[in-house]
């Protein structure tokens, strides 16, 4: 039996760009962050701040619930307020554009920061998104010398001009604020940057 010529195409494969990418995927992505983190206080509020016992507590079994959990906890609102605003600022640069590997790099920042400071914070619990902000700072300015892109370069400048107080707050060793966090989340952005761009 004869058979036809076989035509062999090329397979091509469009890239899709991820729905929680691009301008408005962020915008969408960073103004859901603030209300989940308005929903958890509310309930937190109503069930009278039982919730932030699942914060990290360092060096205990129990404690690493708090990797996952502490970045979405507050102390109160007005923790909540200082926190939601520059959050919601960062997440909304990181997905701004896929090259950041946002997903990735989120879900490493959140886990790394959280280890870093069940590792070495005092004995205590340790809640509030400060250490994911200080991650996402880091990472988004050392990402910005290995990607060799301008925009990258623009968007570290917004950061180290808005956020750039913020590493003093890695020296500032009080009794209510965990500097331990802010330690462990400024590491992990720059480990995390190397991960993913610089190797």
């Amino acid at each position: 039996m004869a058979q036809g010529k076989r035509h062999n195409q090329p397979f091509t494969r469009s890239r899709r760009k991820s729905k929680l990418t691009g301008l408005g995927g962020a915008i969408q992505l960073a103004l859901a962050w603030v209300g989940v983190l308005l929903l958890v206080e509310m309930i937190d509020y109503g069930v009278e701040g039982r919730l932030d016992g699942y914060g990290i507590f360092p060096r205990t079994l129990n404690g690493l619930v708090g990797v996952v959990l502490s970045p979405l906890l507050h102390a109160d609102f007005a923790h909540l307020a200082a926190n939601a605003g520059p959050m919601a600022m960062l997440l909304f640069i990181l997905f701004s554009d896929d090259r950041y590997r946002p997903k990735s790099s989120l879900a490493l920042l959140w886990l790394v920061s959280g280890l870093g400071t069940w590792l070495i914070g005092r004995q205590a619990i340790h809640i509030g998104a400060s250490s994911l902000i200080y991650g996402l700072a880091s990472f988004l300015i050392v990402a910005s010398v290995w990607m060799k892109s301008w925009r990258a370069l623009f968007f570290s400048i917004i950061v180290v001009t808005l956020f750039g107080g913020l590493f003093y707050g890695i020296f500032h060793v009080n009794s209510g604020v965990s500097w331990e966090g802010h330690l462990s989340g400024a590491l992990a952005g720059v480990w995390v940057a190397w991960v993913m761009h610089g190797r």
